[in-house]
């Protein structure tokens, strides 16, 4: 070991030597021989963690409030703010950190799920001879490789197309990918390949075909991001971190120094924004990891402080899974007006995005209609003519504020930081600004460097490269099947436990409850097209989710997959976590309240449902007018001029079809816009028009009518005379 250690310094001191003493293939295996030592160097170092389950959120606050002092707090639980606390924590250092609202419910929750080094930036890099930007590449595929190996369960490689439309463009693409895979050597995840024109049709065949002369694939890494966040933070509870979400920081706490009579930071006055209570936090180091909020505290450290942050806004939309391959990303290099877009699937959809325009800093980001239909037209650019690319497939809409800085200590106070900056003021706040989800981890190292340093903290070097997060240590690909044969879950929900838990889905499945049905034997879903399960609300309230909205959002995912069926599952979840909460029929109802205003506005519910309103126009043409008052008259028997739940039960019950009334209830009032409790002739001609549009899809009432009006029509009796006669 003492010579494999003296070996892997050598090669982090002189690798460029080495290179050229040794040749590449040599000095490869090396470098993949360096960041395998680092992971043992990391398990050695490191005991096991002092609580096998994350202490509860009222045991966390009774730490915050009776520890006399911390060494580190930090404010702000995204991904950088929970990567410090662990960073942190695993040093030895007594940590704590505070979240305003819930873990990931920022920026770091609504990302692209890409974990990535930033092909564009290499181009810029080479393209300029940019060495910061190279080196924040280089950077970025350390940490690509880091976090698909502490999380296996969260994260995976994923091959990404960029498809070919000029000649010229394929050796010119070809050097920037290869020059790619060689800047990450080892940590290069599989090797880019060039396809030709039919294979790649093959591999993506809704690809637009015309003037496609190949394309390129080369490989990232994908993840879930928001329970990537939350494992991280577990992980530091589990370590040892104080870490509480809901908690705002009103105001920092500051002590004269005695040697040098300047005021220093020596904590924060912190309020429980579930229950009102305020109490102190003190610390010896304050550490801000607020994203797009980083000038909000500066400023309550140092009113005078210059704002240094510059939110861009990055939209995001969910369509369904059939718009892209199942495992094939696409990267479209030279938009419209020169931004980049991804096309990927995740979690069975397709995730399209993103936009980035400058943005008022809002703790409610929504997405707005102008830049939804910007990424709508640019995936229509890219996709075949026989996929119609319609905005009614647009199941779920977000906005994510990107917080770019600028650093306070550059001569050019105009120029926007490409790399994350870590800022101390003369108070001794420490703020980490900039970067990027992929290198959440050594931002957090390079932050609680500076702490040490700054406030003389007595702790040793980073331990976090190669720490496996919560789930991660012991999960393997084919633990799902062992979820299946012990349990008697459905696959498809034990791969998705086993996808989002790792190794603790098991405790999810004890507390699946039996469904009643020969098979599957537990796990009763929340919403049945999706495989999340009422088990998960139990155990999402011990990860710490405190409302609906962080259920709904990040325990699973149904509202950043489809808002409707969020929508659909949220009494149920809301009565789930009021047992286990004690909430009152009034927190009940506030609850369903603020849930459904987050999908509405933050979620894209507010732009999908004004594509059909009271004031949509009737384009259609008098032959399809008819054919659907046809239509409707079939379900309107009585020609009342609406339809009621009552006349759609006939209906049904006519072709032997059963529907509980609350669902059918759900389906007309999708459509009924006065909400008079009928649809009336006029809404639902509307609702036919704005389907022919491609503003509307999936209308369950539409769809509902026009396979019973097929079926009413199949049931016409044979006259006699086509009968073979009769008697």
């Amino acid at each position: 070991m003492a010579f494999q250690k003296a070996l892997k310094g050598t090669i982090l001191v002189g690798g460029g030597a080495l290179a050229s003493v040794l040749g590449l293939s040599q000095f490869a295996h090396y470098r993949r021989k360096q960041v395998s030592l680092a992971y043992v160097e990391a398990a050695e170092c490191l005991s096991e963690p002092v609580n096998r389950e994350p202490p509860s959120r009222e045991a966390q606050l009774l730490t915050l409030q009776n520890t006399a002092e911390f060494d580190i707090l930090v404010i702000g639980g995204g991904a950088t703010g929970c990567g410090c606390a662990l960073d942190a924590v695993t040093r030895g250092l007594k940590t704590a950190l505070v979240e305003r609202d819930d873990f990931s419910s920022g920026t770091s929750s609504r990302s692209t799920k890409l974990i990535h080094g930033g092909v564009r930036y290499l181009q810029k890099a080479i393209m300029k001879l940019d060495i910061e930007q190279y080196r924040m590449v280089k950077e970025a595929l350390h940490e690509r490789a880091n976090l698909l190996e502490i999380a296996p369960h969260l994260s995976a490689p994923l091959p990404i197309m960029l498809p070919v439309y000029k000649w010229w463009q394929l050796p010119y693409y070809w050097v920037g990918i290869k020059l790619y895979d060689l800047v990450a050597g080892s940590n290069c995840l599989k090797s880019s390949y060039v396809l030709s024109k039919s294979r790649a049709l093959e591999h993506f065949p809704m690809l637009q075909k015309d003037k496609l002369v190949g394309a390129i694939v080369y490989y990232d890494g994908q993840h879930n991001d928001a329970r990537m966040n939350l494992a991280i933070a577990l992980t530091a509870a589990r370590y040892g971190a104080a870490t509480a979400n809901y908690m705002e920081v009103v105001s920092l706490l500051k002590k004269t120094d005695p040697h040098t009579g300047q005021e220093r930071v020596s904590g924060a006055r912190c309020k429980d924004v579930l229950t009102g209570q305020e109490f102190d936090v003190r610390a010896k180091c304050v550490i801000n990891a607020t994203g797009p909020f980083t000038d909000t505290v500066r400023k309550m450290d140092d009113k005078n402080a210059a704002a240094i942050c510059q939110p861009s806004a990055g939209v995001h939309i969910v369509m369904p899974g059939y718009y892209s391959p199942e495992s094939m990303g696409l990267l479209d290099p030279a938009t419209s007006d020169g931004r980049v877009i991804f096309f990927l699937p995740w979690q069975k959809m397709t995730i399209a995005g993103t936009t980035d325009t400058p943005t008022d800093i809002t703790h409610h980001p929504i997405p707005s209609e102008e830049d939804i239909n910007f990424i709508l037209n640019e995936v229509r650019n890219y996709l075949s003519c026989d996929v119609e690319v319609r905005r009614g497939d647009v199941l779920a809409a977000w906005s994510g504020i990107r917080p770019l800085v600028t650093d306070p200590k550059s001569a050019d106070t105009q120029s926007i930081s490409r790399n994350h900056v870590v800022d101390i003021s003369e108070s001794g706040l420490i703020t980490i600004a900039g970067g990027k989800w992929t290198t959440y981890r050594s931002m957090a190292e390079d932050t609680i460097n500076a702490a040490i340093k700054t406030h003389n903290l007595k702790a040793g070097p980073s331990r976090t490269v190669g720490l496996y997060l919560q789930g991660g240590k012991d999960w393997s690909p084919t633990l799902y099947i062992r979820l299946v044969q012990d349990y008697g879950l459905e696959s498809e929900v034990a791969q998705h436990l086993a996808a989002t838990y790792g190794d603790k889905a098991f405790e999810v499945a004890k507390m699946a409850s039996v469904t009643g049905k020969r098979w599957p034997i537990v796990g009763v879903r929340l919403v049945s097209e999706f495989p999340y399960i009422e088990a998960e609300v139990k155990y999402g309230i011990k990860e710490y989710a405190c409302t609906a909205v962080d259920m709904i959002s990040r325990r699973t995912r149904l509202a950043f997959l489809n808002v409707q069926a969020a929508e659909e599952a949220l009494p149920r979840i809301v009565e789930l976590m009021g047992r286990e909460l004690n909430w009152d029929d009034y927190k009940k109802e506030e609850e369903l309240e603020t849930a459904r205003k987050f999908l509405y506005y933050e979620m894209g519910y507010k732009s999908r449902s004004e594509q059909l309103t009271d004031r949509s126009e009737i384009s259609l043409l008098p032959s399809d007018i008819d054919r659907y008052k046809k239509r409707f008259h079939k379900f309107d028997a009585d020609q009342k001029g609406f339809i009621t739940i009552v006349d759609v039960q006939r209906v049904l019950e006519s072709i032997n079809v059963q529907m509980d009334e609350n669902t059918l209830h759900e389906i007309l009032n999708e459509v009924d816009l006065n909400k008079n409790g009928q649809v009336e002739l006029n809404e639902f001609l509307q609702l036919m028009s704005a389907i022919q549009k491609g503003r509307v899809s999936g209308s369950r009432l539409a769809i509902l009518m026009k396979t019973a009006e097929e079926n009413l029509d199949r049931r016409v009796p044979i006259p006699v005379d086509r009968s073979c006669g009769g008697f």
